[in-house]
């Protein structure tokens, strides 16, 4: 078992500097016993990059949340350039349904922009899957709101990071053996979006793993 007594002050005073809340410390807590229930054999390494995936997807929540679409007109151009006009950017802007069914349209298993299903395959957990495949393959396709759960949220987190079920890209590609690539692990879930932030998030929580025995 992991000492949870040092982990918990280690990651308290190197990720949660004003303090973890108990909402944050519940949510850690449940990532963690998710992982030694199902998968302690495996890489501490493993279990330290999804815990940093959690914290940067959830904003330190480290609890499962919604997908936030309320942009400004700015904003959203920026986050999806590829799917809005500066006159789209204007007319969607402040309106989440809007700009999901607009930006996930026709795309990931979704069907087009006036389906609904941007919205209602909109990111949801610890790690945001988003769009009727992803629901699909986790078999919630018909009650989407079950990413939030806390159960369902650690197995998608874990489950499609050691599988690759989100890019292709899986936990043992990027560590195995003497293999460590915390910067490129980032590919798992989105190219190298924000990749030295959550390495270095990852590095300070496999700090915290130890298995010594608490005093």
């Amino acid at each position: 078992m992991i000492n949870t007594v040092f982990f918990f002050d280690q990651v308290t005073q190197s990720l949660f500097p004003r303090g973890m809340t108990p909402t944050q410390g519940d949510g850690l807590e449940g990532i963690v016993i998710h992982w030694l229930k199902n998968y302690a054999e495996q890489d501490d390494r493993w279990l330290a990059y999804a815990l940093a995936t959690a914290y940067h997807e959830t904003g330190a929540a480290m609890q499962p949340v919604q997908e936030n679409l309320n942009y400004r007109a700015e904003r959203l151009l920026a986050v999806f350039p590829k799917y809005f006009s500066p006159a789209d950017a204007e007319a969607c802007q402040r309106n989440p349904e809007k700009i999901a069914n607009r930006a996930y349209a026709n795309r990931i298993g979704n069907g087009n922009e006036a389906s609904g299903d941007g919205w209602r395959f909109r990111g949801r957990g610890l790690v945001q899957i988003t769009g009727r495949s992803n629901y699909r393959t986790y078999g919630i396709e018909n009650d989407p709101d079950k990413a939030l759960d806390d159960d369902v949220a650690a197995h998608i987190l874990f489950d499609g990071m050691i599988h690759g079920r989100f890019t292709g890209k899986k936990l043992g590609d990027f560590f195995h053996g003497s293999l460590e690539d915390w910067r490129g692990a980032r590919q798992i879930i989105n190219r190298l979006d924000r990749a030295d932030d959550i390495a270095g998030y990852a590095r300070k929580f496999y700090a915290a793993i130890s298995y010594t025995k608490a005093a």
